[in-house]
């Protein structure tokens, strides 16, 4: 017994000895380790009453459903050394939800509340990439990364993302910043938008983009070119300007762009929104109109060539005007209360109307969540007329 008891105590002493000896190299190396992300749950609740319960419409979305949706996004960066980073992101998310890393039918099915019990949710790598900056003013990331693109939504803590394998590089001369890239495959086979979809992509396309970025303040101004194999070619030009003027916060935002499919006809976009905030009082006023040839501009709805609010935006939509406006109030600091208005008119003599309140509560700097209801029309002159409610609650954390 005395024997066991020694060797036990060896034995400790051993893995004492080991432990101590790693823990300056593991500390060390955790030191070179940045941590962020963000977790968000969503509720969505639709109801249509002259719609047949779950049917698709035409827009690719379904009425008389709730759903739950997840999606937590891990960002890890390591130092490397003086020049160069390693960049990771991780997804969980619903699998078939309005967050779900594939994209596909994200607008379609979620953890369906009333047809199915709970799951839980996939992970995926997101992001696995070098960045170097060993040039001055210069930074070439390679690896699959997020598109980062006026098209695509590289990263975004409660939507889908648009992800590839690559190479892309700024560089910044004075107020001026080039970029270019090139993607050898991306994930945009998986597109949530039908339009989109309509491509045909397989995600083995090849994508090359050159860019320009100027910032005379308080302007910033945009161009980018892209071409994606066999698919199409497009460019777009964008501005920004934020100042003050008598205690009055205005912002502008305006944009063109032209998206070309291979053997086909030019689908424009023209958009502009303008925002002011006095006191405890905000507004917002946008316009976009899309070409007689198409509205085909992007590569998801939530890019920068797309107009968007909350179940209408431009996206495919051939020769539409759309209209938004929003007041809001805030009732407290950190409390406030809007009014959401949206109609679009695009062919075939089809009108989409939204109209919506939203109640949005922000706990502190990292934690905000929002109530939205209200209700969602589309007149097409036939049965897929649709006169629906909606309402979510959404809360959202980030560390």
């Amino acid at each position: 017994m005395k024997k066991i008891a020694k060797l036990s105590l060896v034995a400790a002493v051993a893995v004492a000895g080991l432990t101590t000896a790693n823990a300056q190299p593991l500390e060390e190396a955790i030191k070179n380790v940045d941590v962020s992300g963000s977790v968000v749950y969503r509720y969505n609740d639709y109801s249509d009453d002259k719609a047949v319960a779950g049917a698709a419409t035409a827009a690719g979305q379904k009425f008389d459903r709730s759903n739950n949706n997840y999606k937590v996004g891990l960002n890890l960066s390591s130092k490397v050394n003086e020049d160069l980073k390693f960049n990771s992101r991780f997804l969980v998310a619903s699998d078939r939800g309005d967050f779900a890393t594939d994209g596909a039918n994200s607008n379609n099915t979620g953890l369906d509340t009333s047809s199915a019990g709970d799951v839980n949710p996939g992970t995926s790598l997101s992001n696995a990439n070098f960045a170097y900056t060993g040039i001055k003013n210069t930074t070439v990331t390679a690896g699959k990364q997020g598109l980062a693109t006026p098209y695509t939504t590289a990263t975004m803590i409660d939507e889908n993302e648009q992800t590839g394998t690559g190479l892309m590089a700024l560089s910044t001369v004075g107020p001026v910043t080039l970029g270019a890239a090139y993607f050898d495959q991306t994930n945009l086979q998986n597109a949530k938008d039908t339009s989109v979809r309509n491509l045909g992509l397989t995600g083995t396309e090849n994508i090359t983009a050159l860019a320009a970025i100027a910032t005379f303040a308080p302007v910033t101004v945009d161009a980018w070119y892209l071409d994606m194999q066999d698919a199409f070619d497009t460019y777009t030009v964008g501005a920004k300007a934020d100042l003050t003027l008598g205690g009055v916060a205005l912002g502008a935002d305006a944009r063109w762009a032209s998206l070309t499919p291979k053997g086909g006809d030019a689908n424009t976009l023209a958009k502009i929104a303008l925002t002011a905030k006095a006191g405890i009082v905000n507004a917002k006023v946008a316009y976009g109109t899309t070409g007689k040839d198409g509205g085909l501009t992007a590569l998801d709805s939530d890019a920068a060539t797309v107009l968007k609010g909350w179940n209408l935006n431009t996206l495919g939509k051939t020769d539409a005007d759309y209209w938004q406006a929003v007041a809001g109030v805030d009732i407290l600091s950190n409390l406030n209360l809007s009014a959401n208005y949206g109609n679009l008119q695009s062919a075939g003599d089809v009108e989409e109307e939204e109209l919506y309140g939203q109640l949005t509560y922000k706990m502190s700097k990292n934690l905000s969540t929002y109530v939205r209801y209200g209700t969602y029309t589309k007149d097409t002159g036939s049965t897929s007329n649709i006169d629906a409610t909606a309402g979510r609650l959404q809360v959202a954390y980030t560390f």
